[in-house]
């Protein structure tokens, strides 16, 4: 094959990425096939205004127009994870899993290093509720970075579905230790997408059995923490926290006596 076959599909893509008639679908396949060996089209310049552009969109949760963007970045800069996860993103917060998982995978392809887009495609399964491959996702991505708490969060919640509780809080604590505001559902991650749907509806049990955790490790102070969570999401038998030696700490500090009081009802007004 001579050099200039090779230049054909290039040009090819980088047309498709042009048509704004392209469904969802055919984009999917122009993403399964892009060789990543094909060069880049786009000026460096101009590749970081649209990047640029294409980030302002996501923050402003306008997913259809930073996908349109991020799938030219990506189809003419093959060789770049980031815009293939990227691209995933905007997929997946259109509910488009296909096509997410679709960038995740690729993304892994051009980086095998890529943990953020490993862990991407753990979420994808996760919402699939494929639990078991999710955990590997997730193991597999902490093995390339063992320092990110968004990785060990994620891999708590998949644990929680399947109600291993043992191994879910074990990997919320170690998510904790390595970013004590990693639960605060307002910080920003970048390219990691995280998942927590399934301690939705049942936030009060979570917390108590993250409260005991800490407990067992004689941190009182988030024990409390995260008792008080628990009282805040409905969580009552507070009876079991009482009676539990596990918080035979927690209990002569001061904090917890108001905590476990019995809260006053209102009666109604006549």
């Amino acid at each position: 094959m001579t050099r200039n076959s090779l230049a054909i599909p290039a040009v090819t893509f980088l047309a498709v990425a042009l048509s704004p008639s392209l469904s969802s679908q055919e984009k999917l396949l122009r993403v399964a096939n892009t060789s990543i060996s094909t060069p880049a089209q786009t000026p460096a310049a101009a590749g970081l205004a649209d990047e640029e552009m294409a980030r302002l969109h996501l923050a402003r949760k306008e997913y259809k127009e930073a996908e349109d963007i991020f799938y030219r970045l990506a189809v003419t800069n093959p060789k770049n994870p980031l815009y293939w996860n990227e691209l995933g993103i905007a997929h997946h917060n259109q509910a488009q899993l296909d096509q997410a998982l679709k960038c995740y995978q690729k993304a892994f392809k051009v980086d095998p290093h890529y943990a953020d887009a490993q862990n991407n495609i753990g979420t994808v399964l996760y919402e699939r509720k494929k639990f078991p491959k999710a955990i590997r996702a997730y193991k597999r991505a902490i093995s390339i970075r063992d320092n990110f708490a968004p990785f060990y969060l994620n891999l708590g919640y998949a644990y929680f579905s399947q109600k291993d509780f043992e191994n879910s809080i074990a990997s919320f604590r170690k998510a904790l230790q390595l970013d004590p505001t990693s639960l605060d559902p307002t910080r920003s991650r970048g390219g990691t997408v995280i998942q927590d749907r399934s301690v939705s509806v049942d936030r009060g049990r979570f917390y108590y059995l993250l409260a005991k955790s800490f407990a067992q490790q004689g941190d009182v102070d988030r024990a409390i923490l995260y008792l008080r969570k628990a009282r805040d999401e409905g969580y009552s038998d507070f009876n079991s926290v009482q009676k539990d030696p596990t918080f035979s700490l927690v209990l002569k500090n001061p904090a917890a006596e108001d905590l476990l009081a019995p809260r006053l009802v209102e009666s109604a007004q006549p």
